[in-house]
């Protein structure tokens, strides 16, 4: 048994890592198909959500560089179809799907109507190449098929003006896509074949996904182009789109201009030279380009054991993680302050001044009635009491008995009162107050009696 020391030891940090490199070196690139639920959308842009099926679920991520690409916004219940990679989420130690592509699941339908289609019409020899035209060396004109507005059309007027002016051009407009774009076609194709106006036909569109390209995977066009007498050839989409059109006309091209090189004049003499170099190329680049090969998958293999992106990636997802359970912290926290609150709301409601200040404020009012009646009473009693003594002193005062008769006998200068006739002398000026009014006089003697 070996010792502790000479073990090699993981940490959990470091198992996690080993096993995610074996996966993502291991698996390529796989399409799952499943249910979507537990949909997350983090600030951040990533979504987080797990593919499920009836008796198994997984759980996936598809970051923000990836999401802003989707045609449509996915939801809990749709079912998809992902392009994915197989990854470990160090952190947690799950096993995970790194989503590059999403789809929805109802391209799979049409996929499986397209197979069916293909399947029958093959059965019935409409893709036999003994049923097959040979497409004119020199045409007199050339019509096409297709959207007067698209790419389409201006890529094959370019072209063909480019290598032969002077070739004419016949356009059938028609729609390439939705409801009314199958009748067009089938009935533009039927009027070329009776008028017989051109030399070959061109039936084409520019790429779009399986459900836009839909009107050439009819039935309808299929027979139409298979029964026309014109040679054919079918222009949709880019190399990777393969439809039924493609397989009935009588020769495929890759792209709208690929269709107009091929009936453009000298075409299979430029074809052969260009397969020629293409060919010399080919071996020279699959050399070149193995060797490239191998020293990228080495430079890739060290890159991925460093690159920074990973960790990135794990700690914007861990970033994730945090901000959800800090915004459930805030939520739970501000609900405790709201019942906080709420209690310290109540104590105050319970200690409020409001009740005694008005129960003081009712007995100010109380003492300030009482207090105004007590100032009325004592002033009327005080009022009365003043009346008697004024009485009293009116009845005290020398005014009263000037207005008896009697006068107020003084000097000149009204310094002192005269009492008796011994105080003045002969001559000397008198003033006498009356009642009403003051008399000056001289004294013209004296006289001593009472």
């Amino acid at each position: 048994m070996d010792s502790p020391d000479a073990r090699h030891v993981y940490t959990v940090s470091d198992l996690n890592q080993t096993v995610r490199g074996l996966l993502e070196q291991a698996l390529p690139l796989v399409w799952v198909e499943g249910e979507i639920s537990n949909l997350a959308r983090p600030r951040s842009g990533h979504l987080y959500f797990t593919l499920k099926d009836p008796d198994a679920q997984v759980r996936c991520a598809l970051f923000r560089n990836r999401a802003m690409r989707l045609r449509t916004t996915p939801a809990n219940g749709d079912q998809v179809r992902l392009r994915a990679r197989i990854g470990l989420y160090a952190p947690r130690g799950e096993y995970q799907l790194i989503a590059e592509h999403l789809e929805p699941a109802g391209d799979g339908a049409l996929q499986r109507a397209f197979a069916e289609l293909k399947a029958r019409l093959e059965r019935e020899g409409l893709f036999d190449p003994a049923c097959k035209q040979a497409l004119p060396t020199l045409p007199r004109r050339i019509g096409v098929i297709t959207s007067p507005t698209g790419a389409a059309i201006r890529d094959i007027v370019s072209v063909l003006r480019r290598r032969f002016p002077a070739l004419p051009i016949l356009i059938y407009p028609v729609a390439v896509q939705g409801a009314q774009a199958t009748p067009a076609i089938v009935e533009a194709i039927h009027r070329a074949d009776q008028r017989q106006e051109v030399d070959a036909l061109i039936v084409g569109r520019g790429g779009g996904s399986l459900e836009d390209l839909q009107a050439f995977n009819d039935e309808a066009v299929a027979r139409a182009i298979h029964a026309c007498s014109l040679p054919t050839v079918s222009a949709v989409g880019h190399e990777v789109d393969v439809t039924i059109a493609d397989l009935v006309a009588d020769e495929r091209a890759a792209t709208p201009s690929a269709a107009a090189e091929r009936l453009s004049p000298d075409g299979e003499a430029l074809g052969r030279r260009v397969q020629q170099q293409q060919a010399r190329l080919s071996k020279g680049l699959s050399r070149v380009l193995g060797e490239r090969r191998e020293r990228i998958h080495r430079l890739t293999r060290r890159l991925n054991a460093q690159h920074p992106g990973r960790r990135l990636r794990d700690r914007a997802q861990r970033l994730d993680e945090l901000d959800q359970r800090l915004g459930r912290a805030v939520r739970v926290r501000m609900a405790e302050r709201a019942r906080h609150v709420e209690r310290v709301h109540q104590r105050l409601q319970a200690q409020n001044p409001t009740p005694r200040i008005q129960r003081l404020s009712d007995t100010t009012d109380q003492l300030a009635r009482r207090l105004d009646r007590g100032v009325r009473e004592l002033i009327t009693r005080k009022r009365t009491r003043v009346e008697a003594q004024a009485r009293t002193l009116d009845s005290l005062s020398p005014l009263g008995t000037l207005a008896r008769g009697y006068a107020i006998v003084q000097p000149r200068d009204g310094q002192a009162v005269i009492h008796r006739a011994t105080d003045v002398a002969v001559g000397d000026p008198i003033r006498a107050r009356l009642r009403e009014g003051t008399l000056i006089a001289r004294v013209e003697g004296h006289d001593e009696g009472s």
